[in-house]
């Protein structure tokens, strides 16, 4: 980060021109989730004709992805860091890249020069009086892109919250900046589902008073958060958090006071969520956003006591492997920061690593609780590291199991109907 009290001066320009520094061959990073920076995108796509073979990088974002169009092929080609759903397409086809890495990891691949970065896309706050502007809604590798790229163009932006943490940038690092007034992108949070509602309560009863939670995006998140509304004093160290972690804050549920490290903070490194998430993260003192290889830190998680780290999965076979990021062969989302704190939560005093799921999928018609992973399917989590599974029929608490016993156990997950197969399958395989 730049030192110093008082802001460089700027020459604000158009996209178009300050998209002009992005060369053909360059490595591209593009600031991810809700602080996508739209206006950058779209000069960069606008740039197509001229440009061959320039590698666009990210994590997930939201709102449109053009660059991975089919008729930007020859212009420019994806490096996913975590598949989102606007360019999931482009990696089944083989039109993008998939880099199987956990998230703590990509800052020192920005750092070290494992992945140089030519040009990072920014989309960051209004600089204050120091001149220093905020990341907002993401800080995760954003701050090891923004200075470790040979070149940042920022879009600066009046409607990005002001988070607080290690999330600022001096304008003096901005090769080019370009004033926009795009609120970040609002991500609606999904409703839970009766089955969801199902998972979300056996889920809340394993997390005690004072414990400090862990949970990404979607309805069963969304469903765990509703379902803790009576609990005292829980804390917040995490990934990412959207509206429900808000709302337990108003209600004085999330407290952080028994929290060992960052005790009354809730700690993420990006944010998603609804325009009263963004009001919530603006210049509040609360919350502190931290570049993902601090808040997926093995050696932070396990220092909280009652770490409850509350993960998804797409499959789970009978000795407990966690399929997370693949549908077989096809790439779905990616690896994230699962494993980071499945371990963490593992080693914390008290600390329960959980996978939640439901137990079916297709509208019942397959079990989610299977024999063995599909062929090709990423283990995401390996059946040492797992130590409860979630469905709507119960919670499995595998740790210390034998493979037989893991496997009835999860069997008793198993939606009714294919129980007696499974059973079946167990003992063909031994289990």
């Amino acid at each position: 980060m730049t030192t110093g009290t008082q802001p460089a001066p700027h020459v604000p320009s158009t996209a178009v021109d300050a998209l002009r520094r992005v060369r053909s061959g360059d490595r591209v990073f593009v600031h991810g989730a809700a602080a996508a920076p739209q206006t950058l995108i779209g000069a960069l796509v606008a740039r197509a004709d001229q440009l061959r073979e320039v590698e666009v990088t990210h994590l997930h974002t939201l709102g449109p992805a053009p660059y991975v169009a089919p008729e930007m092929a020859r212009s420019f080609r994806h490096r996913a860091l975590f598949v989102g759903s606007n360019v999931r397409h482009a990696v089944q086809a083989g039109r993008a890249d998939f880099v199987p890495v956990f998230l703590s990891d990509i800052p020192d691949l920005f750092r070290s020069g494992a992945l140089p970065l030519d040009v990072a896309l920014l989309n960051v706050s209004a600089p204050d009086a120091h001149g220093y502007c905020s990341l907002g809604t993401s800080v995760d590798v954003a701050l090891a892109a923004a200075l470790s790229a040979k070149s940042v163009i920022a879009q600066i932006n009046p409607s990005m919250p002001r988070s607080l943490g290690q999330s600022f940038v001096h304008v003096s690092r901005f090769a080019a900046t370009v004033e926009v007034d795009e609120p970040p992108i609002v991500e609606e949070p999904a409703v839970p589902s009766a089955v969801e509602l199902d998972i979300g309560r056996n889920v809340a009863s394993l997390v005690e008073d004072g414990a400090t939670i862990q949970m990404g995006i979607g309805a069963i998140p969304n469903a765990v958060l509703a379902a803790l509304t009576d609990r005292r004093d829980l804390g917040v160290y995490t990934e990412m958090f959207t509206d429900g972690v808000v709302d337990l804050v108003m209600r004085g549920v999330v407290t952080g006071t028994r929290k060992p490290i960052f005790p009354g903070k809730v700690v993420a490194s990006f944010v998603m969520g609804t325009e009263k998430t963004y009001r919530f993260l603006d210049d509040n003192p609360m919350v502190e956003l931290l570049p993902c290889d601090v808040t997926n830190d093995t050696a932070r998680i396990r220092r909280h006591a009652n770490m409850v780290a509350i993960n998804s999965a797409i499959q789970v076979d009978l000795t407990g492997q966690v399929c997370a990021d693949s549908i077989g062969r096809k790439v779905y989302s990616g690896v994230g920061g699962q494993m980071d704190f499945m371990r963490g939560a593992a080693l914390a005093p008290g600390g329960k690593p959980i996978i939640a799921l439901p137990a079916t999928a297709r509208a019942g018609t397959l079990s989610r609780i299977v024999p063995a992973l599909l062929p090709g399917a990423g283990v995401t989590t390996t059946r040492a590291h797992v130590h409860y599974v979630v469905t709507e029929y119960g919670v499995a608490a595998l740790h210390g199991k034998s493979v037989r016993e893991r496997a009835q156990a999860l069997i008793e997950l198993a939606a009714p109907q294919f129980r007696e197969s499974l059973e079946r399958e167990a003992h063909a395989l031994g289990a």
